[in-house]
């Protein structure tokens, strides 16, 4: 599967070298630029799922780049800024920007952003009806998982959880995205809810086969299948 391509527009080095840290470490291509008129530049040269736009820029302001964005391109933004104006939010989505997020903000919450503005960009597509993993098989069709040909018994949400991860090997799924896509309930972050689900799913896998690890946890950040 090809990665979801980012442009972040962030013009503080050390905040920029950070975020991209981040966001290559769950999975996503990334360039980044550090004025306006370079992100405009890059647009130009290069085709990108989504942009991560800072207000504060040099030269021309994050507001500009917006409008030049979305009078050429249908490309998602996502604008920061340390303003937290309920005027400047508004004026930003009636201008075109997908989401608005205001520093100083948490990982868990950009990644989350970000997962449901390009959820929401992305065409629907229909997957595989079996999915393999390892000695793991998942069957859409019958809602039968098997590790090594044995079939195990999952709860709803177990085989729920189980099927978002497989569905991108490769991307590390925050608490948050999890909860989302699983209760369809907004997430609070005291609740031990996804880590004791996480934890039975783990036991059950285990016991079927002892010798093969497929869910890691990325501390600070999540889950992901365990490559």
């Amino acid at each position: 599967m090809d990665k979801l391509q980012v442009l972040l527009v962030e013009d503080d080095a050390h905040i920029s070298n950070m975020e991209q840290e981040l966001l290559t470490g769950n999975g996503y291509g990334v360039r980044a630029a550090y004025s306006g008129t370079e992100a405009l530049l890059l647009l130009s040269l290069q085709r990108f799922d989504l942009v991560l736009l800072d207000l504060m820029l040099p030269g021309m302001p994050g507001e500009e780049v917006l409008a030049h964005i979305k009078q050429q391109t249908d490309i998602p933004v996502i604008c920061i800024s340390a303003r937290d104006d309920v005027a400047v939010r508004v004026g930003l989505i009636r201008s075109g920007a997908d989401d608005y997020l205001v520093k100083p903000f948490h990982n868990e919450e950009l990644l989350a952003r970000m997962e449901a503005v390009l959820r929401r960009s992305q065409p629907a597509h229909t997957p595989d009806a079996v999915c393999c993993f390892k000695n793991l098989t998942l069957n859409r069709d019958t809602l039968e998982v098997k590790v090594k040909g044995q079939q195990i018994s999952l709860t709803k949400r177990e085989y729920l959880i189980l099927e978002l991860l497989l569905s991108n090997p490769n991307k590390v799924f925050t608490k948050n995205n999890i909860f989302d896509a699983v209760w369809n309930e907004e997430y609070y972050t005291e609740d031990n809810t996804v880590n004791v689900h996480i934890s039975n799913l783990r036991q059950k896998l285990k016991k079927a086969d002892p010798d093969e690890q497929y869910i890691q946890t990325v501390w600070g950040i999540g889950f992901k299948m365990f490559l």
